[in-house]
């Protein structure tokens, strides 16, 4: 089985995938639009996307590609993220005077880098790539945020670990496979999106259809709509599964009102209460 991410071999996304599916073969993509090609196109089984950090927050692209594309959610796991300051052999903080990665890997490392005055900081497209890219270039005074395993992947050298603003950094992955996949047996999670008419009330009403049930939301989150100025789509993660009857009911009494609607996967997350046996296979790496 092959598996999608984005970045290079070494990127927190490569982690995930491999966590999830520790004996598939990766294949790392440009981009994250390369994620979904790769996964529609069937050069993938499955593609691994991050969707939010404890620190940094949403990656928005990714809520707006799940639209886009006619993929569909399996599974969500959580990364905990440990950046490290790696550069060039021989080279000593002092003499860094640029450092690249990612922006949401230099957002969750602010507080450190305004503690080194002078330096440059470029955003680039992977925290990884950044690696590679000194590596490649043999780029003398600079650095890039990226994971130990990038360190180590393209012969670098670690100057300082743990240079996250915050120890509990974690990022969210979601797992995306094609619309056709079979489901899940046994689900506790789905992700809807939805519009809803702009007048008073209606996110009331729409989020009444899961408290009148007693469904918990993990997650809500509005994006715009490109081209209809101040219009929304709602992204929520409801805590229940898809053959709960429950999750019917509110998603078919949801459907009745919401202009825009669709169910963007019900699957096995591991970030609720799980069984024993959920538990040890999370634990030994591989999916619950």
């Amino acid at each position: 089985m092959v598996v999608a991410y984005q970045g290079e071999p070494g990127a927190y996304s490569e982690a995930a995938a491999q966590r999830y599916a520790p004996d598939a073969t990766m294949l790392p993509c440009p981009s994250f639009e390369d994620v979904f090609s790769a996964v529609e196109t069937g050069t993938s089984a499955l593609g691994v996307l991050p969707i939010e950090n404890s620190i940094g927050g949403t990656i928005h692209r990714n809520y707006d590609l799940l639209l886009e594309h006619a993929l569909r959610i399996v599974g969500d796991l959580e990364l905990r993220v440990v950046h490290s300051l790696i550069a060039l052999p021989g080279t000593s903080i002092d003499q860094v005077k640029t450092i690249y990665s990612h922006p949401q890997a230099l957002a969750q490392c602010d507080k450190y880098l305004r503690s080194l005055p002078g330096i440059e900081v470029v955003a680039t497209y992977d925290t990884a790539g950044s690696a590679k890219l000194i590596k490649d270039k043999q780029l003398a005074g600079a650095a890039a945020i990226a994971s130990e395993r990038a360190a180590a992947v393209f012969e670098l050298q670690i100057l300082e670990s743990g240079i996250q603003d915050f120890a509990d950094n974690i990022t969210r992955f979601l797992v995306v496979a094609p619309a056709t996949r079979a489901p899940a047996v046994s689900t506790n999670k789905t992700t809807v999106v939805f519009t809803l008419a702009n007048e008073a009330g209606a996110l009331f009403k729409a989020l009444s259809v899961f408290a009148l049930r007693g469904i918990d939301l993990t997650k809500l989150e509005s994006r715009p709509i490109p081209g209809r100025p101040w219009e929304y789509l709602f992204y929520v993660d409801l805590a229940v599964g898809a053959e709960d009857a429950r999750c019917d009911r509110a998603l078919a009494h949801l459907s009745e009102f919401a202009p825009m609607f669709r169910n963007l996967g019900s699957y096995a997350s591991t970030l609720l209460p799980r069984s024993t046996a959920a538990v040890t296979a999370v634990a030994a790496g591989g999916p619950a």
